[in-house]
C-alpha cells in the first residue's frame, strides 16, 4: 500500500516528526510519536515530548506560522543551548508520517525557528514559513552611522593589531554581568564598549558576549557584557576581547584612522534640517550641514 492509498483509507496511523537543522550543521529529529522512528536517514526519538500547537497559513506575502512545544528534559534540547542562540534561525521540516510503515512519509512544511520562550520547565519554539525572508532588508539603509561589521571585509581594519585587542583573565564575577578582570589595565576608558569578548578557557570556552561598557574602577578593571549566559564563566578563565565601534564616523576617524572606508553617510542633515527655513543667520557656504 502506497502512502497515498493509507491517507484515504478509513483508518490511519500518522504522527508528526520534526527535523531540526542548526546553523552549526547538528541535524537532530523528534517525533510526537511513542517509539523512535528513522524516517528518510534521520533517527526522530520521542524523549523530548515535541507537540505542534496552532498553525497559520497566510494569504498573498504574509508569514505562515507555527509553534512547536516541548520539554528541556531531553539531553539534546538543554535550556544552556537556548540561551546561547544555537536555535536561532535553524531551519525545521515538519514531516507526517505512516508510523507503521516509517518509509511512507510526506513533508508538509519547512520553517525557521523565529523565538523561543521557555518557562517551567519547557520551550516553545515559533515557527516562520519561507515568507519570513521576505522582511529582511536587501540593500542599504541611508543613514548615519556606518552599517559594516567593525573589522570585516566591508570595514577593512585589522582588528588583530595590538591597539585594538587584548587578552585577559576573569578576576571575579558581580552579579551575572560585571566581570572584574586583570590583563587590559593598558588600555583607556571605553575602549572596548561595543566590541566582543571571547572566552578561550572554561565552561564557555569558544562562546562570545557582546560588551557594553569597560571601565576602570578601584575594584580594578570592569567589563560589563550585554546579557547574561545560562553558564557562567568561573574566576581564572581566560578570554580574547576586541576594540567597539559606536558605527560614527568621527570614531572611525579618530580610533580608526578609517573614515576612507566609513560605511554611512555622516553629512545626512536629519529631519531638523530637512524642515527648517532659510534664516539671516545661516550659513550658505556649501559646506557640510554635519561637520
Amino acid at each position: 500500500m502506497t502512502f497515498e492509498n493509507h491517507l484515504a483509507g478509513t483508518a490511519t496511523t500518522l504522527c508528526y516528526c520534526w527535523r531540526l537543522a542548526r546553523r552549526d550543521g547538528t541535524v537532530m529529529g523528534f517525533t510526537d510519536h511513542d517509539r523512535a522512528l528513522t524516517v528518510d536517514g534521520t533517527l526522530f526519538e520521542p524523549e523530548a515530548g515535541f507537540s505542534a500547537s496552532e498553525a497559520r497559513s497566510a494569504l498573498g506575502l504574509g508569514i505562515d506560522s507555527a509553534e512547536v512545544d516541548g520539554a528541556l528534559s531531553s539531553d539534546k534540547i538543554t535550556d544552556a543551548d537556548i540561551s546561547d542562540g544555537l536555535y536561532d534561525g535553524a531551519e525545521v521540516e515538519t514531516l507526517i508520517v505512516n508510523w507503521r510503515e516509517p518509509a511512507q512519509f510526506a513533508a508538509i512544511a519547512r520553517a525557521t525557528i523565529a523565538r523561543i520562550t521557555r518557562s517551567d520547565g519547557r520551550f516553545v519554539a515559533e515557527l516562520e514559513g519561507p515568507g519570513r525572508g521576505l522582511d529582511f532588508v536587501r540593500g542599504r539603509y541611508i543613514h548615519r552611522h556606518c552599517s559594516a561589521e567593525l573589522g570585516d571585509e566591508r570595514c577593512g581594519v585589522n582588528l588583530a593589531q595590538s591597539q585594538f585587542s587584548g587578552t585577559g583573565e576573569l578576576v571575579s564575577l558581580s552579579g551575572t554581568d560585571r566581570l572584574v578582570v586583570t590583563g587590559v589595565e593598558g588600555f583607556e576608558q571605553g575602549w572596548f564598549a561595543n566590541g566582543v569578548l571571547t572566552w578561550t578557557t572554561g565552561a564557555r570556552s569558544g562562546k562570545s558576549e557582546r560588551v557594553v561598557d569597560f571601565r576602570h574602577e578601584a575594584a580594578g578593571t570592569v567589563i560589563v557584557i550585554w546579557q547574561a549566559a545560562s553558564v557562567q564563566p568561573a574566576p581564572g578563565d581566560q578570554f580574547t576581547i576586541v576594540a567597539g565601534c559606536d558605527k560614527r564616523f568621527a570614531t572611525c576617524k579618530a580610533k580608526f584612522a578609517n573614515s576612507l572606508n566609513f560605511r554611512g553617510f555622516p553629512h545626512l542633515p536629519g529631519n531638523d534640517s530637512a524642515y527648517s527655513y532659510v534664516t539671516a543667520d545661516g550659513e550658505f557656504d556649501g559646506g557640510p550641514l554635519v561637520p
